[in-house]
């Protein structure tokens, strides 16, 4: 069984998609059940062999230094690499490469939660001898990437080949990448990849429709992971923690006249007055709602004081 020690998870966007909630908390840091959305990514790298992670970020960068304050997670090392200016992925990865140096490294969105099982994506990646190996799925989102006989012949249309598959946000590359790209330029690898296709590049892709796959990039598919998980049951195979997925936080103060219904969630340090009705609402950590209030559909940011009647809010 082949492995890779190594993954840069880019957590340096912007989180545009799903502002208000962003403007506090970048998007990877923000919770389901308690726990920050790029854990699960590091928890399924760690599954799969990774020992060390280089994380880019931009926005708030502060509040990714007093999470990885010790510069490891879970006994693995982090390296956080902050860009000033926002590099997207092609340069992102470019501006991590003294980091990543001459080995094999896994690339990981965090923004995404899936189990999708990443130990084939590796195996092809070595089976292929390729220099970039995409992990594909048919989304719904996207058709960009055309893959034929396990190779990926076109992206967007470059070379007049159409796509029927999207770009699953993890891929496998060979260290050769960051001859291709351009120092110190602020660039997506897309067409990085795509020229170097032209240029006779091993550009292969495996198709993976197992598993669950969420791309949060809206309130909408926000509280949509959390009906999954509660009602279907659902926990990504790599959560080592029995804990998980915690409704309410055990820090949290409900009043036991207050009624917590549906797909609601309290967060850590919450509180919750006499007669306040919760549902399908999500309170980020040491937010505080008032008696008698009542907030159905809602997501309320942390440290917010709430007092009333909200629906379908972002607070």
């Amino acid at each position: 069984m082949n492995k890779i020690t190594q993954a840069f998870v880019l957590a340096a966007g912007l989180g545009t998609r799903l502002r208000s909630l962003t403007e506090d908390l970048p998007k990877p840091l923000i919770p389901i059940f308690q726990k920050p959305l790029i854990t699960f990514a590091l928890d399924h790298l760690i599954n799969v062999g990774v020992e060390r992670f280089v994380i880019n970020t931009h926005k708030q960068a502060e509040l990714f230094e007093n999470f990885f304050c010790d510069n490891e997670y879970e006994g693995h090392s982090v390296t956080l690499v902050h860009e000033p200016d926002l590099l997207e992925t092609g340069g992102g990865i470019k501006n991590a490469e003294r980091f990543l140096g001459s080995d094999q490294f896994l690339t990981y969105s965090g923004d995404i939660l899936t189990d999708i099982n990443l130990q084939p994506l590796i195996e092809e990646h070595f089976r292929r001898e390729n220099d970039v190996t995409l992990a594909l799925r048919n989304t719904g989102l996207a058709s960009d990437v055309a893959l034929r006989d396990h190779h990926v012949m076109d992206i967007a249309n470059r070379y007049g080949t159409a796509g029927n598959l999207d770009f699953a946000n993890v891929a496998v590359w060979n260290p050769r990448i960051f001859e291709q790209i351009p120092p110190r330029q602020k660039i997506s690898f897309i067409p990085i990849v795509a020229d170097w296709i032209g240029k006779g590049g091993k550009i292969g892709g495996l198709v993976m429709n197992d598993g669950k796959w969420f791309n949060i990039g809206s309130r909408a598919e926000y509280l949509d992971v959390h009906r999954t998980i509660l009602r279907e049951h659902w926990m990504p195979y790599y959560i080592g923690t029995r804990e998980w997925p915690e409704r309410v936080a055990k820090s949290a103060i409900v009043d036991p006249s207050a009624e917590v219904r549906g797909c609601s969630v309290v967060g850590e340090n919450c509180r919750v007055g006499a007669g306040a009705v919760l549902e399908d609402t999500i309170l980020w950590p040491a937010s505080q709602i008032a008696s008698k209030s009542q907030l159905h559909g809602c997501i309320v940011r942390s440290q917010k004081k709430v007092s009333g009647a909200y629906r379908n809010s972002d607070i």
